[in-house]
C-alpha cells in the first residue's frame, strides 16, 4: 500500500510537459475546485439567510410559550406568576392576551392578530428598539382617554396610515357568551386606539400583527384580571431548556389540576418554517451534489487519458515487480490526490470569500431589505459534509474509470 502511495505522490508532483492530457487534468481539477467552492458558498449564504430569518422570528416569538391545551384562555394568579419567575432557569415571565380583531381606519379594513402585552414582554424581546417609524407606546401616558397601538409595517400601510395621520383605529371583537346582536354595539366590543408607529420584523408578522397594552385586549375580550391566552417565558443564558420546561409545567400542574398546559420552544412555535428550512437545505445538498457528479465527468475523461498516456510507465512498473492490481492502485491514489487537492483548494477559497463577505459585505442585497449585504454563516459541519460529498463522488469516478481502462499496451 505504501509504495503505491509513494509512486502516486511522485506522479502527482512530477513536472509535466504540455499535452492535451495535462490540460484536461487541469480542467478536471478546476471543476472540482469550483464545485467545492460553490457548495460551501451557497450553503453558507443559505445558513446566513436562515439565521437572519430565525433572528427576526426570535424577536417576536418567546423562547418558551405556555398555552392551555383545553381552551384558548386560562387563569393564572399573581402568586403562580411569581413562582414561575422564581423557577430554575427562568429569567422572566410575561402574560399575553391575543385574539383576532376587526380593525377599521378611514374606510380601510383588516383582520389583525391583536397581541396585548405588558412591560415584561418588552424587556424580553426588545421590541421597543425595532420600530421603523414612530415611538413605543408602553410606559407612556395615553393619548387622552385613548390607548396606543403599534402595527406591523404591511398592516400599517394596508390601512392607509401615515406618520401625519391623527385619527384613531377602531378595533372590534365579538362579545363572549352573548347571542349575535342586530347592531355592531350589541355584537361587538369596540375600542379606539391611536397608532404610534410600525415595526418591520418579518413579512408574515408584519402583515398580521398589532401590539397594544394588555389592558386593551382584556377589556375587548371581557377577561378577568388573572385571565390570559399565553405566557411568554425568557430563559437565563445558561439555562437547561428541557429542565426549565419541566419545572414550568410542574408548577402549573400543581396550581391548576383541571387544566393541562403545553410549553413550546421556538421551533415548535414555527413548525412549518423549520420543516421548510430543513427541506430546502437538503434540496440544496442534492442539487449541488448532482452538479458535482456532472462535473466529475471531466475527471473520468482525465483519468482515462492519464492511464492510457502512462502505459509505457506502467510496463516499467510491471518490470519492477508490480502486478496489474498494484499499477491500478497507483493511478487510483493519483486520482484521489487530484480530487482531494481540488476539494481542499475549493473549500479554502470558499472560506476566504465567505470571510470577506462577513466582514466587508462585498455583495449587496439592494435597497428595502432588512440587511444591506447578503448574510453569511459558516458552519464546520458544512465543510465536513462538502468534503465528504466531493471526495465520495470523485473517488467513485476515479475507481470506476481506472478499473475499466487497460493499464498495459496489448501486444499483437
Amino acid at each position: 500500500m505504501r509504495y503505491r502511495l509513494l509512486i502516486a505522490w511522485r506522479y502527482f508532483f512530477a513536472r509535466r510537459h504540455r499535452s492535451v492530457v495535462n490540460i484536461i487534468s487541469r480542467v478536471s481539477l478546476g471543476g472540482i475546485i469550483v464545485c467545492a467552492f460553490s457548495l460551501i458558498v451557497v450553503l453558507s449564504v443559505y445558513n446566513g439567510i436562515g439565521q437572519l430569518t430565525q433572528q427576526l422570528f426570535n424577536v417576536f416569538d418567546p423562547e418558551l410559550l405556555v398555552e392551555s391545551t383545553e381552551g384558548k384562555q386560562f387563569h393564572c394568579s399573581d402568586a403562580v406568576l411569581a413562582q414561575l419567575r422564581a423557577a430554575d432557569g427562568v429569567d422572566d415571565v410575561a402574560p399575553i392576551i391575543e385574539e383576532k380583531a376587526w380593525a377599521t381606519y378611514r374606510g380601510h379594513q383588516a383582520i389583525v392578530q391583536l397581541r396585548g402585552i405588558d412591560s415584561h414582554y418588552t424587556r424580553q424581546t426588545g421590541m421597543d428598539t425595532l420600530l421603523t417609524d414612530g415611538y413605543w407606546p408602553l410606559g407612556r401616558p395615553s393619548h387622552g382617554e385613548m390607548p396606543y397601538i403599534v402595527l406591523g409595517g404591511e398592516l400599517y400601510y394596508h390601512l392607509g396610515i401615515s406618520r401625519y395621520s391623527n385619527s384613531a383605529i377602531q378595533l372590534l371583537i365579538p362579545r363572549r357568551s352573548v347571542a349575535l346582536g342586530t347592531t355592531l354595539e350589541e355584537a361587538f366590543n369596540s375600542s379606539m386606539a391611536y397608532p404610534t408607529g410600525y415595526f418591520v420584523i418579518q413579512q408574515d408578522i408584519d402583515s398580521r400583527y398589532a401590539v397594544c397594552d394588555i389592558a386593551l385586549t382584556r377589556r375587548l375580550l371581557d377577561y378577568a384580571d388573572d385571565e390570559y391566552t399565553a405566557l411568554s417565558v425568557s430563559l437565563q443564558p445558561k439555562a437547561n431548556a428541557k429542565k426549565t420546561r419541566e419545572a414550568i409545567t410542574d408548577i402549573l400542574a400543581r396550581a391548576y389540576h383541571d387544566v393541562h398546559f403545553q410549553c413550546r420552544d421556538r421551533m415548535e412555535q414555527q413548525p412549518l418554517y423549520y420543516k421548510v428550512y430543513q427541506s430546502e437545505r437538503l434540496a440544496i445538498y442534492l442539487i449541488l451534489s448532482l452538479i458535482t457528479l456532472v462535473a466529475s465527468l471531466t475527471l473520468v475523461a482525465s483519468m482515462r487519458l492519464l492511464v492510457l498516456d502512462k502505459r509505457d510507465s506502467s510496463h516499467v512498473l510491471q518490470a519492477l515487480g508490480l502486478t496489474e492490481r498494484d499499477v491500478r492502485g497507483v493511478y487510483i491514489w493519483q486520482g484521489m490526490m487530484i480530487v482531494a487537492t481540488g476539494c481542499v483548494v475549493g473549500l479554502l477559497a470558499g472560506f476566504i470569500v465567505c470571510l470577506l463577505q462577513q466582514h466587508y459585505g462585498i455583495v449587496k442585497m439592494g435597497e428595502n431589505f432588512v440587511t444591506e449585504a447578503f448574510p453569511v454563516a459558516m458552519r464546520a459541519l458544512d465543510f465536513l459534509y462538502v468534503f465528504l460529498i466531493v471526495m465520495a463522488i470523485g473517488t467513485l469516478a476515479v475507481v470506476t474509470t481506472v478499473r475499466q481502462t487497460p493499464v498495459f499496451r496489448t501486444r499483437p
